[in-house]
Formats: C-alpha cells, structure tokens, sequence
C-alpha cells in the first residue's frame, strides 16, 4: 500500500505527535528491557534533528483508569539515553489543559512524554472526542507503532484521519519487510510455521498456502499433521479435534502447489523437564510413553536445505519447547542456518512473534536475519492477510 513517511512530510517548527509502543517490561520501577525504546529512537531524533518539537504518546500495559504501577514515568531515563541524552519532559496526563499547556510551550528540539494512553477507557473505545483532544497537541501525526496497528484505538486510527499523518521509520521498516515477503517476494519462497496449536494458526495457514512455495510446520502444531497421517504420537501435545482440518490443510496446499514439509527425525523424552532422558527417533517411531519435543537433526538439516533452494523466508513460532535445553537445538541449528544464508545474500529472512523472537535471541542470531520484527498480534494478523486499521488510516 502507498503511504507517506518521514521524508514526505515538511516538520521545521511544527509540533509533531509520534505514536510509540513503549510497552516495555519494568520491575521495581525499572525498564528492565529497553528494545522497543531504543528502535523507537530513531523516528524521534529524525524529527528532532529536522526542527521538529515531538510530543510521544504511547500505551503500558492494561490498567484500569489511572495507576501508578503502569505510569510511563520510569520510561523517561531510558528514552532521553536513546536520544543521546536529549531532555525529555514528563506529562501528568495525555489529554487536557496542563498538557496543552506544556505541548504549547515546546519548542523545535524539545521532547515531552505523555502518560499512559489508556488511563482513559475512551482511548480504546476509538472515541472522537478523545482523538480531537491528542489532536490539539499537535500539527502533524506519525504512528511509529506497529505492534499496535492492528487495533483502531483514538491514538492508532483516529488522529490519523484528524492530522496531516505519515509513518515513522519503524512502521515503514516493518511494512517494507513484510511487503518483501508477501507482496512482492523474491522466489521461491518458504514459510516456517510453529507453535503449539494448529488452532491458532489456521488463518495463517490458509493465507500462506496460497502465497509460498514451501510450507515447515515446526512444534507441537507438527504432531498433529503427523497424527492426522495416521502416524502415532505417544503422549505429545496433539489436537486431536483438528485432524480433519490438518487434512483439509494439507489437501489444499497439494491443491496449490505448495509443498508441505513434515519433520523426518524427533527428539522424544518422557516429561518436558530439563534434565530429562532425551532420545532421536523416526517421526513415525514415536514411543508410547514418549513426547515428541523437537525436531531432530535429519530434520533440521532437511529445513536448512530448503531453505539453501529458496530466496525468501517468513518464520513464525519456534521448532520445539526451546525454553530448557536440550530441546532448542532443533530450532538453534535452523536459525543458524538462515543467517548464515541471509549474511551471504542468499535469502532474505524476515521473522517475527514473541516466542519466534526469543527463540532468536536464544540462538543468538537476531541480529543476523534481514529484518526481525518485535510485534506480536499485528504480524501476526498481517501474515493472516488481515486488515490493520493503524496501517489502513495511513493510506
């Protein structure tokens, strides 16, 4: 889709209103993970440096009106070190009059930081009335989150159709990402699809059988195709109420030409524990008593193979139960293997989901791939073929 960014829009002397996702994880009234403010940095000190007065806003967590523990207070330090030591002032609200005050007031280079969005209900409820409020801090508008988009919230959608609006430079990252791989990929192209539960996925599941080549199924989502193969399982996590859907998917990716990858070799144990007795096995050699917990190296060799044949990958949801060892080396050995692909220009590899980015950053390759994407449920439904209202209200 077309839509403006930070080039296409004139910001000396305005005051600019930047949507943010600070939603970071704080303990004991510390940042204790400062990713998403240091990637939204880089939209704020561009305005900055163009003579732009930036006013962010952002959401933290879900109080229930105003609370002190999901205060954006503790957000201040770590935003002002990402701005290399840039001052940033403090709102005692989002909306209002004090607010108005102190948006009126800055000047070009100067940094306010609202409180939390939704201390008031009528963020989330789209209200008009709330949006022309923000509105009124502002002249122009840029939504550098993402991982918001997918919810038409006043701060998302509705200043956007209020304001001259453009995309920061992470929302345009992250659309240019995904247009790499969806819209227009350079082929062929394969799809990692993990997880626990096929249920979860089966949107993802239709959109992608459609626009890929290749289809991995990873995790626990994998022993449900086997199962819906007739091939047993032992007592790994399977939905046995989706069977007949496993099948219904995987008639329709023969149907279409999208080849279906299924893992050859597992790693088994008797309980997800770390410390348990762990063993590889054909995938239809699954013992009774055992669980199915990764894939095994045959398998891994066999995705990174496919992968060596293929100029694009989308990765979404991990290999096995990663979080104890040794029951991440399956998704480790494939992770490794797509960087080391992308860092010699062979693929271009975009990965996204919580548990796919920690899966990463275990394997230690986040860094590695051509672009790792930090949103959850927006990526998500992007890769769904879904409409996000946040990126629509930019087009």
């Amino acid at each position: 889709m077309a839509f403006k960014t930070l080039s296409d829009i004139a910001v000396r002397g305005k005051k600019v209103f930047v949507r943010a996702d600070l939603n970071v994880p704080v303990k004991d009234g510390v940042v204790t993970d400062a990713t998403r403010i240091d990637r939204s940095a880089a939209t704020i000190s561009e305005l900055l440096a163009a003579g732009a007065a930036v006013i962010v806003a952002s959401h933290f967590g879900r109080p229930k009106g105003p609370e002190a523990k999901y205060s954006l207070a503790p957000v201040v330090a770590p935003l002002s070190a990402a701005l290399n030591g840039v001052a940033v002032a403090f709102a005692p609200d989002c909306v209002g009059p004090e607010v108005e005050k102190l948006a009126a007031a800055l000047k070009p280079g100067e940094v306010l930081l609202l409180e939390n969005l939704r201390f008031h209900p009528e963020e989330e409820k789209n209200d008009p009335a709330f949006a022309d409020a923000l509105c009124r801090l502002a002249d122009i508008y840029v939504n550098d989150a993402f991982s918001s988009a997918h919810r038409a919230h006043a701060s998302t959608e509705a200043m956007a159709h209020r304001l001259p609006a453009a995309a920061g430079r992470l929302m345009q990252a992250e659309l240019e990402a995904l247009a790499a791989v969806l819209e227009s990929p350079k082929r062929p192209v394969a799809a990692v699809v993990g997880g626990a539960k096929v249920s979860t996925k089966l949107d993802l599941l239709g959109n992608l059988i459609a626009r890929v080549d290749t289809l991995i199924i990873g995790g626990a989502m994998a022993n449900t195709f086997l199962a819906a193969k007739g091939i047993p399982v032992g007592t790994s996590l399977c939905e046995t109420e989706m069977l007949d859907t496993a099948r219904e998917v995987m008639r329709a990716a023969e149907d279409k030409g999208c080849d279906l990858v299924l893992p050859a070799d597992v790693v088994v144990a008797p309980a997800f524990a770390e410390g348990a007795p762990s063993q590889v096995v054909a995938a239809d050699a699954v013992p009774a008593d055992r669980m199915i917990l990764d894939i095994g190296p045959v398998a891994a060799r066999t995705v990174i193979n496919r992968l060596a044949e293929s100029s694009t990958l989308l990765w979404n949801g991990p290999f096995g139960a990663f979080e104890i060892k040794p029951f991440d080396a399956g998704t480790n050995a494939v992770a490794r293997g797509a960087a080391d692909l992308t860092e010699k220009g062979m693929l271009v590899s975009v990965a996204g989901g919580g548990d796919t980015v920690a899966a990463l950053i275990n394997a230690g390759v986040a860094e590695r791939l051509s672009y790792v994407s930090t949103a959850g449920g927006a990526f998500l439904e992007w890769l769904e073929g879904k409409t996000l209202p946040g990126v629509a209200a930019l087009g």
